[in-house]
C-alpha cells in the first residue's frame, strides 16, 4: 500500500509561510515536518508526497511526487502533511493501519485515511492541489482519535516549539563532541551538549545545558562571547555571531546567521538575523533578512492575548507571547520595529520609521506610516536571485516560475477584491 503525505485545504491557513513550500516543509523543533516522517518511519519505508501543482516542478527534484497508478481497486494510505510524526503516528502507518475505507479524525481534522485510489484521482483527472478533507471524512467510516499533534494555525509554529524541541532532543547525540571546542569556552552540563563534525566553538562562548540541551550542528560556528542556553539547536553550517544571546527554545536552520538576542523562535535555513536587536516568539522563513537593530514585540503591554490578521480576518490566537511571522524573501531595514503578532508576507521590502502594521501584504514595498506600494515582480525576482547567489545557491527556472506564480496569484486576489 502506498503511503501518501498530503496537503489539505487547511494549508491555506498557514499562508504566507507555505507560499513557496509544501506544508510538510515547515520547520518545528530540530527538523522539518517531512524529515520527522523520514526519521520515525525509517530509511526503508518509501512514501510519496502530494503537493500543489505550481510547487511540483521545483520540488520533484527533492521529493517523490505522488502519481495515480490507475490500477483498479488499489488502496492508498493518506497521511496529513501537517502531522508532527512521532513513534505513535509511525505505529499507525507501519503496524496498525486503519481498516479499508476508514479515516482517523481528531478534532474534526483528518489525520489518516485508507481509501481506494480511485476515490482521490484517476489517470484522466489531476489530483486536486489541496485535498478536501471534509469530503474524505464524509465518504469513509470515521473514527475519533486523540493525542496526535498537527499544525492547525500559524501561531502553532511558535506555540509548539518548546515541546517539539525537547522531543526531538531525545534523538540527538547529546554528550558527543566531534567538532573543535576552545579550551576557553564554557560547556555547562556537557552530557546535554553535542558539537557536530567540523563545528567550531570559539573562545569565550558559553554553551549552557543545565536546564535543557544545546546542539551545534556539523560545520556550525559559535563566535566568541556568544551564549547558547536552554534548548538551542543550530543546523548545518549555521553561525552565531559574537556576543549573541540565544536562549529558550530556538532553532537556527542550516546556513542561517543569528545574532543579538533570540528566544523561543525558529529561523529556517538561509535566514539572516545576525545583528543586534531582539527576536522573540517568532518564525522567520528562508531568505529573510532582518536589518541591524530590528526589534520585535512578543508581549502586549496589558499582558493580554495576542491577535493576528490572517486572510483579512482578525483572529484571537489565545497566546500571551507571539512576535513576528515572516514569509520567504522578505527583508526589513535597520531599526525596524514589529508589533506583537505581526504577519509579514512573501517578498516584502519593509522600511521606514515607527511600528509597521500588524499585517504586511506579500510583495509590498515601503512601510512608513503604514503606506505600501506594489513590489515590481522583475525587481523582486532579481533581488531574490542576488540574495540566493550570495549563499552560493542558484535560482533555477523552476524556482523562478514558482516565485512569479505566487506574485501573479497574489495580484489576482487583489484584483478580485
Amino acid at each position: 500500500m502506498e503511503i501518501v503525505i498530503f496537503e489539505d485545504r487547511a494549508t491555506e491557513r498557514l499562508l504566507p509561510l507555505t507560499h513557496l513550500k509544501p506544508v510538510y516543509g515547515l520547520h518545528l523543533g530540530c527538523r522539518t515536518l517531512l524529515r520527522k516522517f523520514r526519521l520515525h518511519l525509517g530509511p526503508n519505508v518509501r512514501f510519496s508526497c502530494h503537493l500543489r501543482r505550481y510547487l511540483e516542478p521545483f520540488y520533484r527534484e527533492h521529493l517523490t511526487v505522488y502519481r495515480p497508478s490507475g490500477e483498479p481497486g488499489r488502496e492508498i494510505l493518506l497521511v496529513n502533511g501537517r502531522l508532527l510524526c512521532d513513534s505513535r503516528a509511525a505505529d499507525v502507518i507501519l503496524r496498525n493501519l486503519p481498516s479499508p475505507r476508514q479515516s482517523l479524525v481528531q478534532g474534526g481534522e483528518l489525520v489518516f485515511a485508507r481509501i481506494g485510489e480511485s476515490a482521490l484521482a484517476s489517470l484522466d483527472e489531476p489530483v486536486p492541489d489541496l485535498l478536501d478533507a471534509e469530503t474524505i471524512i464524509a465518504q469513509t467510516k470515521s473514527v475519533k482519535v486523540e493525542g496526535f499533534s498537527l499544525i492547525a494555525d500559524l501561531w502553532d509554529l511558535v506555540a509548539l516549539q518548546p515541546d517539539e524541541l525537547r522531543r526531538d532532543a531525545m534523538m540527538l547525540d547529546l554528550g558527543k563532541i566531534s567538532g573543535t571546542v576552545s579550551s576557553d569556552a564554557v560547556l555547562a552540563n556537557p552530557g546535554n551538549i553535542c558539537v557536530g563534525e567540523g563545528a567550531v566553538v570559539k573562545p569565550g562562548a558559553v554553551l549552557d545545558a543545565e536546564d535543557g540541551f544545546v546542539c551545534v550542528g556539523p560545520g556550525a560556528v559559535v563566535e566568541p562571547q556568544a551564549v547558547l542556553s536552554n534548548n538551542v539547536f543550530l543546523g548545518v553550517s549555521a553561525r552565531v555571531r559574537i556576543g549573541a544571546k540565544i536562549h529558550d527554545n530556538v532553532t537556527v536552520g542550516d546556513f542561517s546567521k543569528a545574532g543579538g538576542e533570540i528566544e523561543d523562535s525558529v529561523l529556517e535555513p538561509f535566514a539572516n538575523k545576525q545583528h543586534d536587536g531582539f527576536l522573540g516568539h517568532s518564525y522567520i522563513s528562508s531568505w529573510c533578512n532582518l536589518g541591524a537593530g530590528t526589534n520585535t514585540s512578543d508581549l502586549r503591554n496589558n499582558y493580554g492575548r495576542v491577535s493576528l490578521v490572517v486572510g483579512g480576518e482578525k483572529r484571537d490566537t489565545g497566546e500571551q507571547f507571539l512576535g513576528l511571522l515572516m514569509g520567504e524573501h522578505t527583508r526589513c531595514s535597520i531599526n525596524s520595529m514589529f508589533n506583537t503578532g505581526t504577519v509579514a508576507g512573501t517578498s516584502a521590502n519593509i522600511f521606514g520609521g515607527g511600528f509597521y502594521p500588524k499585517y504586511i501584504p506579500s510583495f509590498s514595498w515601503g512601510g512608513e506610516r503604514g503606506e505600501f506600494t506594489r513590489y515590481d515582480i522583475h525587481r523582486a525576482v532579481e533581488t531574490a536571485r542576488t540574495v540566493m547567489a550570495r549563499r552560493n545557491v542558484r535560482m533555477n527556472e523552476a524556482y523562478e516560475t514558482m516565485f512569479r506564480y505566487i506574485w501573479a496569484l497574489d495580484e489576482g486576489r487583489k484584483t478580485a477584491v
